[in-house]
């Protein structure tokens, strides 16, 4: 049975939310998945692909999602990837592709990732700290899309891990 690592790089916990719904779309396809932090994974060691999904901040991936990419980039070479950038505070995500950051295009291409997808964010109105809680006074609410998360998993991720000819 196929093993897919779902590990994300998350502040506030909603790039982990929405790591959860990726994986439940992988288990409703009949997937065996791991999803957990891109900082506690030790190696790779027993999984056929992996999807890294990173927060997005002032255009710049979370920390753990980078560290994890470069730490196993090696590994991440030799599997089907793909990676996730979780940010943007309205709905355009759902409306139409939203192209990687410079800084994810450069993780696509140092680990050959068969693709990216950018979801939307979410942030809630009582955000601590600087800049979150002044974006919350107009930004606050969810704009993960889980259909959107399923037709993606169904429709890009299914497909590329499928044996030639299944499906």
């Amino acid at each position: 049975m196929t093993q897919v690592l779902v590990a994300y790089g998350s502040k506030r916990r909603g790039t982990a939310g929405l790591a959860a719904m990726i994986g439940d779309a992988l288990l409703e396809a009949g997937f065996t998945v791991v999803v957990t932090s891109a900082r506690d994974v030790g190696d790779l060691e027993g999984f056929d692909a992996v999807i890294v999904a990173g927060a997005l901040y002032a255009n710049r991936w979370h920390r753990h999602a980078r560290r994890f990419v470069r730490r196993h980039a090696a590994a991440l070479r030799g599997l089907p990837v793909w990676l996730v950038s979780s940010g943007p505070l309205d709905d355009s995500a759902a409306l139409g592709d939203i192209p990687p950051t410079k800084q994810v295009a450069g993780f696509i291409e140092r680990v050959g990732a068969r693709g990216h997808v950018t979801f939307g964010g979410t942030l809630a109105a009582d955000a601590r700290g600087f800049p979150a809680s002044a974006m919350a006074k107009t930004k606050a609410g969810d704009w993960r899309d889980p259909a959107h998360i399923r037709r993606w998993v169904a429709a890009t991720v299914v497909p590329g891990l499928l044996p030639a000819g299944a499906g």
